[in-house]
């Protein structure tokens, strides 16, 4: 599904991961934090910051990683962790922004212009994503901010590691001139050492050769994409390619003992935010989810699936409410640090026949969308929500 085009402002959010892998292993083994990492078996896969202090990168050969960093510890993969990480925090960046490209398991681009009324600015939006991955995921994440995706990716290379950096639309090429050819999309090894090799050492000296020379050393198609983007023409728009399969919300609570009426409350104020952006999407669902964290960083997955497919806020609550009980004990036992829920099996509202005899919350549900439309999502909200926490979050964006 194409996206829209940003235009004016930097708008444009590259998002990604810090040496994904090593920090998913890290968070999950704290021996390991601080220390030289390195995911693989033959093959360096990630190596964590501290190891690539010492000259380790990917795909380098272990022996050769360990000559270079003696002291690296190496672990081998665990595909499952990253892909249920990375789904995590994937669930973050839709709860942000509608408009989300994945690249990879561990990078995205996300458009978030036109949501400044209710959501901020692009760097309070980017901070807050950092804040969130960081809080309710467990690993830190770079964003760049830009004016196109070019050079929203190039800011995040450049503010590595755990970083944001927002390029101002008017100062572009007064960052993108000094860096080295090596940070234009496409350039890899070989070609920087052959552009080097004839005295092209920075993106503005690129930028200043005529058009016809470049073609000449790189040849046609590369010549003319390095030409564009020294002078950051890209105007490619963020894209997601497929309706999402679910829709969902999560919070982080912190390590805080949280009173089982807190909990009631917060379960409360995220199945109010994930309704109606069902609404707004058009889309109904079956399938409620409900996922917890726990204090030892366990988790568990409890869902129930409704005899037909609804967008109604009491309906879904009341499933939700059930599947929170039946984890009181565990709660209890262990504490709690996260809650998230998501409505899955989702159809297109327009084409599901409505349940008879129609005595659902409906009317209450369009009449409190209304009012959040017009005067933002925290201007109305549960009484048992009032002074109270409800973990870190950001406001309801549309879907």
């Amino acid at each position: 599904m194409p996206g829209s085009r940003s235009s004016g402002g930097a708008c444009i959010l590259h998002a990604d991961l810090d040496s994904f892998y090593a920090s998913v292993e890290q968070r999950d083994a704290p021996h390991l934090r601080g220390k030289p990492v390195l995911v693989g078996g033959g093959v360096v896969l990630a190596a964590s910051y501290e190891a690539k202090a010492h000259g380790v990168r990917t795909p380098m050969n272990i022996r050769q990683a360990r000559e270079l960093c003696p002291n690296a510890i190496v672990v081998g993969p665990r595909m499952d962790a990253y892909s249920e990480a990375s789904k995590r925090v994937f669930e973050v960046f839709e709860d942000t922004t509608p408009l989300v490209e994945g690249l990879s398991i561990d990078e995205a681009f996300l458009d978030v212009g036109g949501l400044g009324r209710i959501a901020g600015s692009p760097h309070t939006i980017a901070t807050t994503l950092r804040t969130r991955v960081l809080a309710e995921v467990g690993l830190p994440i770079t964003v760049g901010v830009a004016r196109t995706k070019f050079l929203a990716k190039v800011a995040s290379g450049v503010a590595k590691p755990d970083g944001l950096l927002v390029v101002d639309p008017h100062k572009e090429l007064d960052f993108l001139r000094p860096l080295p050819v090596g940070k234009l999309w496409g350039v890899g090894t070989k070609t920087e050492e052959k552009l080097n090799s004839v005295g092209l050492q920075t993106v503005g000296e690129i930028a200043d050769l005529p058009l016809d020379t470049l073609v000449g050393l790189v040849g046609v198609a590369a010549g003319r994409k390095l030409h564009s983007l020294a002078h950051n023409q890209d105007p490619r728009p963020v894209e997601t390619r497929k309706r999402r399969s679910s829709i969902g919300s999560q919070r982080a609570l912190g390590r805080r003992k949280k009173t089982w009426s807190e909990l009631d409350a917060i379960l409360r104020d995220i199945v109010d935010r994930v309704t109606h952006r069902m609404r707004q999407a058009d889309r109904v669902g079956r399938t409620v989810v409900v996922r917890f964290r726990f204090d030892d960083f366990s988790r568990a997955t409890r869902s129930h699936t409704l005899p037909m497919a609804t967008a109604d806020t009491e309906r879904i609550l009341h499933a939700a409410d059930t599947l929170l009980s039946d984890m009181r004990p565990t709660i209890k036992q262990s504490g709690i640090t996260m809650i998230g829920l998501s409505v899955t099996n989702l159809s297109d509202a327009r084409a599901v026949q409505l349940a008879l005899p129609f005595a659902d919350g409906t009317a209450l549900d369009t009449a409190l969308d209304g009012v959040r439309d017009k005067f933002g999502s925290a201007s109305i909200g549960r009484a048992t929500n009032v002074g109270r926490d409800t973990g870190t979050s950001v406001p309801m964006l549309p879907d």
